[in-house]
């Protein structure tokens, strides 16, 4: 399309949504915005999570739908138009309803709008993917590749957040934190009950499924706690000195791996190759009684395996934040699943990567994305999932 022609379809989209007047999204009222520069008139739609009362008293909840990543003003200064909605789901959601003339949607891992191949079909304006955040698996990638339309996220904006969670995770499993915890709550006091069940992490075989970034911070917050082992599963050996730093051997087939571990956790993306890998078969090859802990994504571990493998005792533990759908519906398995004793359960909603510290991180990097978007210039290529109709990374598998 020509300048010319673009300028021009882009004013006939703004005349439009002003003849429409101001549009109500989620009962707020959001007005229109008309532009007639020739470089400006974008629609950019945003899909993140209801803030609620906790958003308006804490603006720095910059991923929710309330305080909108903190960018409509400068959005709009430029002549764009910004759509920020949390209804994601069915044909008559904003998300599927706006996507059909949007040129860029952004969005978020804690409440993924699905960007499927027929949604992208339904698109034919949409030209650039921002995750606002690590991990684009909800976009239909090899969509996003036959189509040429760029996806990219906020690289590095929220590992250390993960890492820490995963530790924590962790510890709460090993310490029986949680049914401790519990029996404060109902008023009662029997140690024994607690501590039948409660270990050190301390001479524990500690494994990571996948040795990115995320992982490596893992094994390197790991290792004051001496640890017997530090082990790792990843296509990508570590560089001899990372290793020889972490103190971290790999193991290279998985099995063997699941096997030497007393914990497990999974630190790799979700793709063609990771989706249902950790199911009843790979469950068997676990130590009897191994702790799981999963904050890269909820796909990757069959739901009812793991809660199965919990329930025979296979897995004395399993924790994380992250489901397979999101927000998980309430007769989640995970929800209410528990080991032989009645504990082990460690989950969460999907909030490892969004703390307040990350959400400035991931907002700000997703203003630079745009910014490089609009001004022609080069983005960081660590950003760049997929480029100009092909995959930048094999972090989505080796392509």
């Amino acid at each position: 399309m020509s300048v010319l022609a673009a300028s021009a379809s882009a004013l006939k989209r703004n005349l439009a949504s002003s003849a429409k007047g101001a549009r109500m999204l989620n009962g707020r009222t959001i007005a229109p915005t008309v532009n007639y520069n020739s470089s400006a008139g974008m629609k950019v739609l945003a899909v993140l999570y209801k803030g609620g009362e906790a958003a308006k008293q804490e603006p720095r909840l910059l991923g929710t739908v309330e305080n909108q990543l903190g960018i409509r003003n400068w959005l709009e200064s430029q002549g764009h138009e910004y759509i920020v909605t949390d209804d994601k789901e069915g044909p008559n959601s904003v998300f599927q309803k706006e996507i059909k003339d949007a040129d860029i949607l952004i969005t978020t891992p804690f409440h993924p709008g699905y960007l499927t191949r027929d949604l992208i079909n339904t698109a034919p304006n949409l030209k650039l993917c921002v995750t606002a955040g690590v991990g684009s698996d909800h976009i239909d990638l090899n969509a996003a590749v036959d189509r040429k339309i760029q996806v990219l996220e906020v690289t590095g904006s929220n590992v250390v957040s993960v890492a820490e969670h995963v530790v924590m995770s962790i510890l709460l499993l090993v310490r029986n934190f949680v049914p401790a915890h519990e029996m404060i709550e109902r008023g009662d006091w029997q140690v024994s009950d607690v501590a039948r069940n409660a270990f050190d992490l301390e001479g524990k075989v500690i494994g990571t499924l996948g040795a990115g970034r995320i992982g490596r911070l893992v094994l390197e917050r790991l290792k004051p706690f001496n640890p017997k082992e530090l082990l790792y599963y990843d296509y990508n050996p570590l560089s001899e000195e990372n290793a020889k730093k972490l103190g971290a051997r790999r193991v290279e087939d998985l099995k063997e791996f699941v096997s030497q571990c007393d914990v497990v956790t999974i630190n790799t993306p979700l793709h063609e190759g990771t989706r249902g890998l950790v199911n009843a078969d790979l469950l068997k090859h676990f130590k009897k009684g191994a702790w799981l802990v999963n904050t890269a994504r909820g796909a990757i571990c069959v739901a009812e395996d793991v809660a199965a493998a919990l329930k025979s005792g296979q897995l004395n533990g399993y924790a994380g934040d992250v489901w397979n759908v999101q927000p998980a519906p309430k007769d989640h398995p995970w929800r209410y699943m528990k080991n032989t004793l009645g504990g082990g359960n460690g989950m969460t909603p999907h909030y490892s990567g969004t703390t307040l510290d990350a959400q400035a991180r991931y907002a700000a990097g997703t203003k630079k994305i745009l910014e490089n978007f609009f001004k022609g210039q080069p983005q960081d290529p660590a950003n760049v999932i997929v480029g100009d109709g092909k995959y930048a990374t094999k972090s989505y598998g080796q392509r």
